[in-house]
């Protein structure tokens, strides 16, 4: 292994920590409950949150400096693993078995995709009416996703972290766009200044979206939602890729086919998790006492 492998790896196991932490920081935030965006300005737990995923960012595209995409990508996925310990230390409680086995079925679902997702070639970006009309349909996702997860406590959970991988891949596709623009290596060349400003506006909007609909999803658990956003974020960047750019899965028919049979592997590992988060949890005793007590009963006087 030579040193810029290793380094990638060593910024890629950094920036699953730096996510890990962030995520752990977001669900206790949620779990406080109340309050609203303004409430969150005020903790500094939430900017603490920030900061590690800035972090997590900046350390992950320079993992991406260093080492390949096959390399640096799966090793994104252990922010799962990194998060349930660190979720049940502060909870102190253990790792259930059920919750290491959805995460394992997971993270072998979540490695098979991304073994087959082939990266962009040099100068491959969005358009700026491609990145026009991929802001608007995602918008609309995003909008149903929200409101059709509003009919259940799961629902909106895992409804939101969907919402919340799908802005952070649209994010990374349009960042694509912006970078390509500034170095003049787009196709039909750079972009007018206006253009690429209000690319990377989207870029912002997305990102911070991608963020609160996360913070939004930890009010139902960590472990399920953290699973759904690590599966939804590749996977809308390849749905880009594919419809898009050109790309295609490696291996023809039976790249597919793996594809196919990863979701299916990833989608179980969810289903786990989410299974066994309000289950192995301890069920709390009572802290409200009630504070009306029953009326004594009136002495009887005993007369020989």
């Amino acid at each position: 292994m030579n040193e810029s492998a290793l380094l990638a790896i060593l910024l890629s196991l950094a920036s699953a920590v730096g996510y890990a932490l962030a995520a752990v920081g977001q669900s206790r935030l949620a779990a406080q409950g109340g309050g609203g965006m303004g409430q969150l300005l005020t903790r500094p737990l939430w900017w603490w949150a920030v900061g590690l995923n800035a972090a997590g960012a900046l350390m992950h595209v320079a993992a991406l400096h260093y080492g390949p995409l096959t390399l640096v990508q799966p090793l994104g996925a252990l922010t799962l693993v990194a998060a349930l310990p660190l979720s049940a230390y502060y909870a102190r409680r253990r790792v259930t078995r059920r919750e290491w086995r959805g995460a394992a079925w997971t993270l072998a679902g979540l490695t098979g995709l991304i073994a087959v997702t082939g990266p962009a070639s040099p100068g491959d970006a969005l358009s700026l009416s491609e990145a026009l009309a991929i802001a608007a349909a995602t918008a609309l996702l995003l909008a149903f996703l929200v409101r059709a997860g509003a009919h259940s406590s799961r629902g909106t959970g895992l409804g939101h972290a969907t919402a919340s991988g799908i802005a952070s891949g649209v994010a990374s596709a349009l960042t694509q766009t912006v970078t390509a623009s500034l170095s003049h290596a787009l196709p039909g060349g750079p972009l007018p200044w206006w253009g690429t400003s209000l690319v990377a506006v989207l870029v912002a909007t997305f990102a911070v979206g991608g963020l609160l609909l996360s913070q939004a999803a930890y009010r139902g658990g960590l472990a399920a939602p953290l699973a759904v956003v690590n599966i939804a974020n590749p996977a809308a960047a390849a749905v880009i890729g594919v419809a898009l750019l050109g790309e295609s899965f490696h291996g023809g028919p039976l790249g597919w086919l793996t594809a196919a049979a990863s979701a299916a592997v990833a989608a179980r590992g969810v289903i786990m998790l989410t299974g066994a988060t309000p289950a192995d949890l301890p069920t709390p005793l009572p802290t409200v006492l009630p504070t009306e007590l029953p009326a004594p009963e009136p002495a009887v006087r005993i007369t020989a």
